[in-house]
């Protein structure tokens, strides 16, 4: 097996580097227009799905079979985080006012332990937990969007995976960009992926058709019997597979794989109602946590991206960050003190602690007492990131449906499955490999989130709905691991306060506050002006030489009716379409 002497960081930075080409977000971001529509839309990161979810609901399905569409498409088309080998979270709304929260998120194997990651001394072993056999969790993408097309969708699975199939089979070009994802240092370390995405170091070419044969096969064998993926020949293979590479997954694993439906988290903001993601999510409970303490300030009298109010929203990240360390992990492991977080009164509580004119220094910061348990006392982290991906479709009928999955880092663990065609994710790495020490996206790692058999890792994943007047408003969501939360809520807030269109809010800078370290991160393009601004109330500010996330959302423009979609350009291959 070939090793590079590549950090999944130093990895990580060279790939984003291929991605983003542009210096900045978007220089005239606030005249952006975004894609119009008046019946139906779908925005993702990959044109060629996002085209595959219009047909379908052109060809009468509903948002639910526009979004399993989209899902399988991705997982040709975008190989680095559209998946059958990872997992997700899909927020579903309907027209007659229902809301439901798919769970599909990776499990830990029966076999894992909490002290997996650790040397004999006590040490987190580099990388292990990144790339890979043995970071794989057991995957749950095929089961969720199966379980979502069966119990919402109007179509076939047949008739939703059609595309999907077409794409690996007949293939498609390759742009610039495209191209240059594959050359990923991870895909060369395991002898199935070196032959798929690189063709055994004879890269493939912009202009060129990448044909994914074993993945086609894979697609037709779940679209005739779903059941095989978790209980049948793909499992068989899968199993096989994972445990001639060292990796701890078995065919038991598989058959025990569920999808949890649970409720989503709710609540309010300025007119609007927010409905977003559940635990093992953390996107829902922290979104909600930094509105409601915002929701008592007049951000729109600020006006969009001044210090004065990235003061006030960086003060409510950097509180909503600290509670999401300590609390949160698996709903079905551990007890999480959910209402108590996103109870206004504890907000209200938290906000009299923000100065409006001088940062609270995170060690310096308390939360209010009389509210929450103690929580654990763990150590200071560093900063690191990776990748995901989202997509948002509305229908002619009004219902809504919002998506985040991932294999967790760029081309998840590096692992192609022997013989079926698709990666692996390296989902273990957002569990807490060692209390104190963080995960690749910097984030912190309590005990509430150790590792357990059949356990589901902590998400930063924020899948959101917003309605005004009890109809949709936006769909929203990102990838950005532990900034896809303040990604959200840059992008809603610069449409609900800062007047912003939803492709102009896409588009714009973001900036980014996580807790610990206690550092603000930029994106580039915001003036200097701004970033003195903050510097002078007492904020450690990092302006970054590139931009990060990917949203792809929806708004419905409230005088008009019309759906606008707002594809983020920071990419160069998304769309937004509708009809």
């Amino acid at each position: 097996m070939m090793r590079f002497a590549v950090s999944a960081l130093a990895a990580s930075l060279t790939f984003s580097s291929l991605l983003y080409a542009q210096p900045a977000a978007v220089p005239n971001y606030r005249s952006e227009v975004p894609e119009r529509a008046p019946h139906a839309m779908v925005v993702s990161i990959h044109h060629r799905a996002t085209d595959v979810g219009v047909q379908i609901l052109k060809n009468g399905g509903n948002a639910v079979d526009a979004a399993v569409a989209v899902g399988f498409a991705l997982a040709v088309v975008y190989s680095d985080a559209g998946n059958l080998g990872g997992g997700g979270f899909m927020l579903i709304h309907l027209k007659d006012g229902r809301s439901t929260f798919l769970d599909y998120r990776e499990r830990a194997p029966l076999a894992a332990t909490p002290d997996m990651y650790l040397d004999a001394k006590g040490n987190v072993v580099p990388n292990e937990s990144i790339v890979g056999y043995k970071a794989i969790g057991v995957p749950g993408s095929v089961a969720g969007l199966v379980y979502a097309e069966k119990k919402y969708g109007k179509l076939t699975l047949a008739e939703v995976m059609a595309p999907a199939i077409k794409l690996a089979s007949d293939g498609y070009v390759l742009t610039d960009e495209e191209a240059a994802m594959l050359h990923y240092p991870s895909l060369a370390e395991f002898p199935a992926s070196r032959r798929i995405f690189q063709r055994d170091g004879n890269f493939y070419k912009a202009g060129e058709t990448f044909k994914q044969p074993e993945l086609a096969q894979t697609l037709k064998e779940i679209a005739r019997d779903p059941d095989s993926f978790y209980h049948g020949a793909i499992a068989k293979k899968l199993a096989a597979d994972m445990q001639k590479g060292g990796g701890l997954i078995t065919e038991k694993d598989l058959a025990a794989y569920t999808v949890k439906e649970r409720e989503p988290l709710q609540a309010s903001y300025q007119g609007y109602d927010i409905i977003s993601a559940p635990p093992p999510s953390s996107g829902g409970v922290a979104l909600i946590e930094a509105l409601n303490i915002l929701d008592g300030y007049n951000l729109a009298r600020l006006g969009d991206r001044t210090p004065a109010e990235m003061h006030l929203i960086l003060e409510a990240f950097r509180r909503a960050y600290m509670d999401r360390t300590d609390y949160l992990g698996d709903p079905d492991y551990v007890k999480i003190p959910i209402q108590q977080m996103i109870d206004p009164r504890y907000a209200a509580a938290f906000r009299a602690s923000i100065k409006e004119d001088a940062a609270t220094p995170s060690a310096e910061l308390k939360r209010p007492e009389g509210y929450l348990p103690p929580p654990p006392k763990i150590a200071a982290i560093k900063q690191e990131a990776t990748d995901t991906t989202h997509y948002s479709v509305m229908d002619a009928d009004g219902d809504a449906v919002s998506v985040t999955t991932t294999l967790n880092n760029y081309f998840g663990s590096g692992v192609t499955a022997e013989g079926l065609g698709f990666l692996m994710n390296d989902e273990m790495d957002d569990f807490t490999s060692k209390q104190g020490v963080p995960n690749m996206f910097g984030l912190i790692q309590g005990p509430a989130n150790a590792i357990a058999p059949g356990k589901r890792p902590l998400s930063s994943m924020t899948p959101t709905i917003v309605l005004k007047d009890g109809k949709v408003s936006m769909v929203l969501g990102s990838p950005g691991g532990s900034r896809i939360i303040t990604t959200v809520a840059n992008i809603f807030l610069s449409v609900a306060d800062g007047g912003l269109n939803i492709q102009s809010a896409v588009d714009a800078p973001r900036f980014h506050h996580q807790y610990l370290p206690d550092i603000v991160y930029l994106e580039p393009g915001f003036p200097d002006a701004s970033i003195e601004g903050l510097r002078s109330m007492g904020y450690s500010v990092d302006v970054g030489k590139q931009v990060w996330s990917d949203g792809e959302c929806i708004a419905v423009n409230p005088v008009t009716g019309m759906l606008e979609g707002g594809q983020d350009h920071r990419r160069h291959f998304g769309k937004a379409a509708g009809y």
